[in-house]
């Protein structure tokens, strides 16, 4: 497929474009963004005998485009692309959307994989994978959206977090937080009172499952810190436990 095809499979393009945006009740919307047209074809007959609207791209910043002004359920997205690599698309994305991300690529290096979590994929697949396997993970990655969208906004002492609209506020002003600070926040105050992991934080925000740097949660509990207006030597709602993991509690000063 040539990037000037853009996003549709022939003739399908229509349908896809009539019911992106979930109008349809039950139907999921996705985007593939791939360069190969086998592959892309392959997952798209996949996808869409298991009950899926696919559509398709094969240049990077035509998908941006798409991907944006069409709103679909989830992207599918190589990072071998022709035009742009696919992590800095990835991270062009998540500047303006929140839509799942399924990184689906032959790169298998834990570092690449580690940087592509970090960067907001929601999930990493390793090619050669199957169709199976891909829609399972489209289930999993829309069910933890679904699940978040229905939990009402949760306050503790002067911070109440709103997973729907993904707005967190101190004391009355709005937190400027990334993805993966909002992501983190929203765990750990679901979890108020409870001590939680480091290795529970992997796999829950960064969906590493396997385990991986610890420094990564402990850069990015710094940057809370920091937005919440504490450190860790003298924290108000987020509380280090040596050894185990950090809790995060109603501040004494409440």
């Amino acid at each position: 497929m040539r990037a000037a095809d853009s996003f549709g499979l022939g003739a399908d393009r229509r349908i896809f474009w009539r019911y992106a945006g979930g109008s349809v009740v039950g139907v999921t919307t996705v985007a593939v963004v791939e360069d190969d047209p086998n592959i892309l074809a392959a997952v798209a007959r996949g996808l869409t005998e298991r009950g899926h609207v696919v559509s398709g791209a094969s240049s990077g910043l035509v998908a941006l485009g798409e991907i944006v002004d069409q709103r679909p359920d989830v992207v599918v997205l190589d990072l071998g692309l022709p035009d742009i690599d696919g992590l800095e698309l990835l991270r062009m994305l998540r500047a303006v959307t929140n839509v799942p991300v399924i990184v689906a690529t032959a790169r298998d290096d834990e570092g690449e994989i580690i940087r592509t979590l970090d960067a907001g994929a929601d999930e990493y697949v390793v090619k050669p994978y199957s169709a199976e396997q891909l829609d399972a993970r489209i289930r999993a990655v829309l069910r933890r959206v679904r699940e978040s969208d229905v939990d009402e906004p949760v306050q503790v002492g002067g911070l109440t977090v709103d997973s729907r609209s993904r707005v967190a506020t101190i004391d009355g002003q709005v937190m400027d937080l990334s993805r993966k600070e909002f992501d983190l926040l929203w765990h750990l105050v679901t979890r108020r009172g409870e001590v939680v992991s480091k290795r529970e934080l992997l796999a829950a925000v960064w969906r590493q499952s396997y385990g991986g740097p610890e420094k990564t949660v402990d850069v990015h509990l710094s940057w809370l810190r920091n937005k919440l207006g504490e450190s860790a030597r003298s924290p108000r709602y987020l509380r280090s436990v040596r050894g185990v993991g950090v809790m995060l509690v109603e501040p004494d000063d409440a």
